[in-house]
């Protein structure tokens, strides 16, 4: 007599006892490494640039400044796990856009990682070009790394129209900005689009994150327009002190910003971080000197701007190094399936 099958298993995949706590592809070094690194990024928005943004500013400003880098990251997290990761890192829809489509099912998150989820190939389309990267731990870890540098994007954005855009014009602008702007450039560099194809190499986010913010940033101040006269003649920072400690995390952020960017916990990972804080360092001193030559007094505002400097400048190319057995053309993910493999 065939003994009758047992109830279905209500518990989800991921929490059930019965399986084997270490998947064969997970390396929980990595794992661990990525997820602390992508805490540090998430650090710096929360409360590092909270804490910068609602200093820096005038009083009047300091408490809607702060609120629209908390928001920001809020909104952006949602809209990355509803739509924008797919986007950015999915299957190809056009050659600078993803499919959209949420990652957040269970069997999405709990398999093993892979970026891009397209296979590239040469233009004969049978011959691999480049392969897609496999990190040794779930989607889960990297959907929230990847998530913590797009939202971290829209903030730095938010620095040029402190100030002087109503909130709840930023409140629609964040989800637009992500969907319409962030992915394409996203997808085109690092999630295999046409830049990819052409062998862009953007580190970690000196194209993706920092020029685009940059130049949105740049934009949408034009567009919005300037302060009243009376709030540009004179904006000294609210607490001078606050500002520093927001500063101090959004430095110490930077460690996560570029020493997870190779995937994994090897030697590029610990190069990177120490390439970071030596820039910024350099970066930090040299302002200023510069102020004290010519200005005849140091300044923590300037200070403060050339730490920033530093930080961003070493950005795209903080890990990036050459191996005598690789390709010349190849691109930031080819960099990193050497990285994966070859440590």
């Amino acid at each position: 007599m065939v003994p009758p099958a047992p109830p279905p298993n209500p518990v989800p995949v991921a929490y059930r006892a019965t399986l084997p706590a270490v998947p064969d592809w997970l390396n929980k070094g990595d794992n661990a490494w990525q997820m602390v690194s992508a805490t540090l990024v998430g650090l710096q928005s929360v409360p590092g640039l909270v804490i910068l943004y609602g200093s820096i500013v005038k009083r009047k400003w300091a408490v809607n400044s702060a609120f629209m880098a908390l928001y920001a990251f809020a909104a952006v997290i949602i809209c990355w796990v509803t739509w924008a990761y797919n986007m950015s890192f999915g299957d190809k829809l056009l050659p600078f856009w993803g499919k959209a489509g949420p990652a957040l099912g269970q069997k999405f998150l709990i398999k093993q990682a892979i970026l891009p989820e397209t296979t590239q190939f040469y233009k004969n389309h049978t011959t691999v070009e480049t392969p897609t990267a496999k990190p040794l731990y779930p989607m889960a870890s990297m959907v929230w790394f990847q998530g913590v540098f797009a939202a971290i994007t829209l903030i730095l954005l938010a620095g040029s129209v402190l100030g002087r855009m109503n909130f709840r014009a930023w409140m629609m602008f964040v989800p637009l900005w992500l969907t319409c702007s962030y992915t394409v450039g996203a997808f085109s560099v690092w999630g295999g689009g046409f830049l990819f194809h052409w062998g862009v190499m953007d580190y970690s986010g000196g194209y993706v994150i920092h020029l685009s913010s940059g130049i949105a940033g740049l934009t949408t101040a034009f567009w919005v327009g300037p302060r009243l006269t009376e709030d540009r003649e004179g904006d000294p920072p609210n607490n001078v002190l606050l500002m520093l400690a927001g500063a101090g995390l959004l430095w110490m952020g930077w460690a996560g910003f570029n020493g997870g960017d190779p995937y994994t916990a090897n030697i590029d990972s610990s190069m990177a971080v120490l390439n970071t804080n030596i820039c910024a360092a350099m970066s930090l001193l040299v302002w200023t000197w510069l102020d004290v030559i010519v200005f005849k007094k140091p300044s923590v505002i300037g200070a403060v701007q050339g730490m920033i400097t530093g930080l961003v400048c070493i950005t795209p190319a903080a890990g990036n190094h050459t191996r005598s057995h690789v390709p010349s053309h190849r691109s930031l993910c080819k960099i990193r399936m050497e990285i994966i493999y070859h440590s």
